[in-house]
């Protein structure tokens, strides 16, 4: 995978603005306790979760659930460090 070059966009005044709020869903198995465990994962990573955020949805057939919570962050690393704790957990199959 190559890096992204976000500077255009930089320069155009879009993409994300840091320090800000940010949303994260991490999906996986309904059985893995995903709405305790993601604000959990994010916190020991050190980011600032928002605990009144947090919601889940099942899938259809009630095997998968998505959990979406917001965070606080300081810069881009720590917005990529959320999505590779997550992705690194073996019950969360991905994250948007």
């Amino acid at each position: 995978m190559h890096e992204i070059d976000f500077s255009q966009a930089k320069r155009e005044g879009k993409g994300f603005r840091f320090p800000g709020e940010f949303e994260i869903t991490a999906v996986g198995k309904s059985d893995a306790g995903l709405p305790t465990r993601v604000p959990q994962l994010l916190e020991r990573a050190g980011l600032h979760v928002l605990h009144e955020t947090v919601r889940h949805r099942h899938s259809g057939g009630g095997n998968y659930v998505s959990v979406t919570v917001s965070f606080r962050c300081e810069n881009r690393e720590q917005y990529d460090s959320a999505h590779a704790t997550l992705r690194a957990d073996p019950h969360v199959r991905y994250t948007l």
